[in-house]
């Protein structure tokens, strides 16, 4: 229902801001905490301060995903990011997920393999990351967008035979983030990470039946799927997306078939939702949105389609109205204000996130310290 007006008509509701149900859950809003790594979790263990960080961003109702989180020692590529395939992480993680429960939100825990976006000094043992490839990554990412200079290794190609381990160490921290009290999870399929380096042909120059055509580089992401619906129940499985992007040389001579086979294959498992990452990703407010859609994989998609790219307010209101999506993702401004659905409530300013901070190892400082919104009472 929407608020009456002054001239008697009723004010119409706020698309972002209308209730949604996502199979078991309820959510009261759109407005989707989007997975950001933080690199505050010392040692690869979640700290209490992301149990602050995770409950300001909680509203009742309102739907988290968390920062990407290693599914095995071979996952981690940058410092500080959390795990969760050892009993000490699990425990770790169950106050953060108490404390968003406790104010009534739904937190899926995103799993991780980064692959080959790693060096010897971030692998057990010094040993090369692995990868659905040997080829390496070209450039190496500078201080300024990690904290950072992290350098790659050269990647050594899984074998076909250690690929059902790698299946099974997805399907353990599944499991792990149940323990954990988590609602569900969210794969990291996305963003040249371990998953995207089998489904992306600039990546996978595989001869085997993980290479190839569409259905061969897809088998891998489809295999931790069903993996993990069989482990938890599809109801509790997401799995996130990015066919358009060009992160760490994962890209793909045609993204629109490749997102359309995925979002056309994930229905036979009976997965919650799709996450997937506009074409566009803006990078200041001006940037105009990208020619090619997101629309045939929403279509194809039976289950809830969440969408992330870059959405302010006015064009996330347009995705929900038009039925473009079912939820929208955002990271950067939910990042910087913790109180996003007030805002978008209210049309508040919103406070400018500061890139600068974003990885730092602080556990206050760009991280638990953006303002709430004050209000005052008449």
């Amino acid at each position: 229902m929407g608020k009456k007006i002054d001239n008697g008509q009723e004010e119409q509701p706020i698309p972002l801001l209308t209730p949604y149900k996502m199979g078991p859950f309820q959510l009261s809003h759109r407005v989707v905490l989007a997975p950001l790594t933080r690199q505050r979790s010392y040692g690869n263990v979640p700290q209490p301060h992301a149990a602050l960080y995770y409950s300001q961003r909680t509203t009742e109702g309102g739907f988290l995903i968390t920062e990407a989180t290693g599914v095995s020692d071979t996952a981690q590529g940058y410092p500080d990011t959390p795990g969760i395939w050892t009993k000490e992480q699990v425990e770790a993680w169950k106050p953060i997920v108490d404390a968003v429960h406790a104010k009534g939100g739904i937190i899926f825990c995103q799993l991780w393999h980064v692959g080959r976006v790693s060096n010897y000094g971030a692998q057990p043992h010094g040993q090369a990351p692995i990868s659905s490839t040997d080829k390496e990554i070209t450039p190496h990412l500078p201080t300024s967008t990690t904290g950072y200079d992290i350098k790659f290794s050269p990647p050594r190609r899984l074998r076909k035979e250690e690929i059902p381990d790698i299946v099974n160490n997805f399907r353990l921290a599944a499991l792990n983030a149940i323990e954990a009290g988590f609602d569900g999870v969210e794969i990291h399929g996305a963003h040249g990470y371990l998953i995207e380096q089998f489904l992306k042909d600039k990546a996978n120059d595989r001869t085997d039946e993980y290479g190839g055509s569409i259905e061969n580089r897809c088998r891998f992401a489809l295999e931790i799927v069903e993996a993990l619906s069989n482990a938890i129940g599809p109801h509790r499985v997401g799995i996130r997306l990015s066919p358009f992007t060009d992160f760490m040389d994962c890209a793909d001579s045609n993204p629109k078939a490749l997102g359309l086979y995925m979002a056309e294959a994930l229905n036979k498992y009976g997965i919650l939702y799709l996450h997937m990452v506009e074409p566009r990703i803006r990078v200041n407010e001006n940037s105009k949105r990208h020619d090619d859609s997101l629309l045939p994989m929403r279509k194809a998609f039976k289950g809830t389609f969440l969408a992330a790219g870059g959405y302010l307010r006015e064009d996330g209101n347009e995705a929900i109205a038009e039925n473009r999506a079912d939820l929208i993702v955002y990271g950067r401004w939910f990042l910087s204000n913790p109180d996003l659905p007030k805002r978008f409530e209210l049309n508040a300013p919103l406070t400018k996130y500061d890139r600068a901070t974003f990885y730092i190892s602080d556990p206050v400082i760009g991280y638990t310290d953006y303002p709430f919104l004050e209000t005052t009472t008449a």
